[in-house]
């Protein structure tokens, strides 16, 4: 695209009350004018860019260097940019930078590199050339925001999204992903489509402190991980992943809170392995795998200074706290796993709802490691081998009109939990306030509408609030 037209305003054309810095607008209707609104750009700067493809040319991407912000470059109108060819915006040295509106259809990745802190892509369309194995979005900065964006229609191996760090073993820290759509990754090998990977093996000991709130995950077939965490300290939280191979998998790394999470009509719901998480009011429907399961290992613990050899092994659980979950019609509600002969260590599953039609409920090849207290099982399943910490009643589940079974008048779950979950966890799947002593699964009994439901399309992508 090679337009003439250049508007450019370089004075002031809003300043917030009491600051003293102007904010200042561009619009800009070919690269070259785009590249030099931002060589220009002062905090402050919003670069509008007119609708239109733009090729960019191999060699001469985009660049944002050393610029700081907060700088906005936005398009014109929600997905009317369209940026084509190698590459889009190269970042170096920079901060507080916005991309927002755009769709990418680049064929190499879109990097956010360790030296640029507070980067923001939001509203964006991704769909990029499919070249095998080629990550999509790479982020190696701390405090990025990653929302409101699509990614989809990936037929080959390679990430929609990846959080890594600076080196070989630190973390991006404070990643936050919110509102995202990922949808319809049909890569058909055994690994390597995960939408979202957060982290690598060699940095499964770096605390990130990554919140994923709030995506939608739809036909992600990929990788039996759709939300593969491989790093320690984060929050994965109020997601919806349906219809999709991919679950949610704590591969590496330790302390991760999972919680509130639908996984509903897929493959595989939650796998654990690695220390001190907590599975907290997750609601596993339908899936073909277990609701939840609780790993074997390789090794007892990843330490620093590991050899390569033991890193990439599965870490045995130890100390995983496994509570108030809804684990319904699943093949299996909890199990485990026997190929690996290290197995669980002290870990606690409390007060969950199992409920299931056929099969067995509980399949744990390992039970020694394991504690279990005030879980309700029910229907024609079998119990499987829990070997105690439980009750037959019937939880009177009835259906929502979102399609999600919960506690019926007169439900036996009412009021049963056998431990104090008081400053564990504060409200139940749906949002409401939990009140001890709380009920079995994730739902917390009320006549009250859920002020959270599983996600639609409509509450994530580049028009969600």
């Amino acid at each position: 695209m090679d337009r003439r037209t250049f508007l450019i305003s370089s004075g002031a054309v809003a300043l917030a009350v009491g600051s003293a810095t102007p904010a200042f607008a561009a619009t800009v209707t070919s690269l070259a004018q785009l590249q030099q609104a931002i060589d220009s750009a002062a905090a402050g700067t919003t670069i509008t860019v007119a609708n239109g493809t733009y090729a960019v040319p191999s060699g001469s991407p985009i660049t944002v260097s050393g610029k700081q912000g907060p700088i906005t470059i936005v398009a014109q109108s929600r997905g009317g940019v369209t940026f084509t060819g190698a590459q889009s915006f190269v970042f170096s040295g920079s901060s507080d930078v916005t991309l927002s509106g755009f769709a990418f259809r680049q064929s190499t990745t879109l990097e956010i590199p360790a030296d640029c802190p507070r980067i923001r892509l939001t509203r964006n369309d991704f769909q990029l050339a499919t070249a095998d194995g080629q990550h999509w979005v790479v982020v190696r900065g701390d405090d990025a925001k990653i929302d409101r964006n699509t990614f989809h229609d990936k037929s080959t191996a390679g990430v929609y999204l990846v959080i890594d760090g600076p080196g070989t073993e630190a973390m991006a820290q404070r990643t936050y992903i919110l509102r995202n759509y990922f949808r319809d990754h049909t890569y058909g090998g055994a690994n390597g489509g995960e939408p979202i990977r957060l982290g690598v093996s060699a940095r499964a000991l770096s605390t990130a402190d990554a919140t994923v709130e709030y995506n939608l995950f739809e036909r992600c077939n990929g990788d039996p991980e759709a939300i593969s965490v491989k790093s320690s300290g984060n929050t994965v939280r109020y997601n919806t992943i349906r219809s999709s191979v991919g679950g949610i998998v704590l591969r590496h790394g330790n302390a991760t809170r999972v919680e509130s999470n639908y996984l509903v009509a897929g493959s595989n719901g939650i796998r654990i392995y690695g220390n001190d998480h907590l599975i907290v009011n997750n609601y596993v429907d339908g899936v073909a795998s277990a609701g939840v399961v609780l790993g074997s290992g390789t090794e007892r613990d990843h330490y620093e200074g590991e050899p390569s050899s033991s890193r990439t092994g599965n870490d045995a659980p130890d100390r995983v706290t496994i509570v108030l979950n809804t684990l319904r019609n699943n093949g299996q509600a909890v199990a485990g796993e026997s190929q690996r002969t290290v197995p669980p260590l002290d870990c606690v599953v409390a007060d969950n709802l199992m409920v299931g039609e056929s099969g067995q409920l509980v399949s744990m090849p390992y039970l020694d490691g394991v504690s279990w207290s005030g879980n309700i099982l029910w229907g024609a399943a079998s119990n499987g081998n829990i070997p105690s910490g439980f009750t037959r009643a019937d939880p009177k589940l009835v259906a929502g009109s979102d399609g999600v079974y919960r506690l019926g008048a007169g439900s036996a779950a009412v009021n049963a939990s056998a431990l104090n979950h008081t400053g564990q966890v504060a409200d139940d799947l749906d949002g409401e306030p939990r009140t001890a002593p709380y009920d079995v699964g994730a739902d917390e009994y009320s006549a009250s509408q859920p002020l959270r439901r599983p996600l639609t399309a409509t509450d994530v992508g580049p028009n969600a609030a």
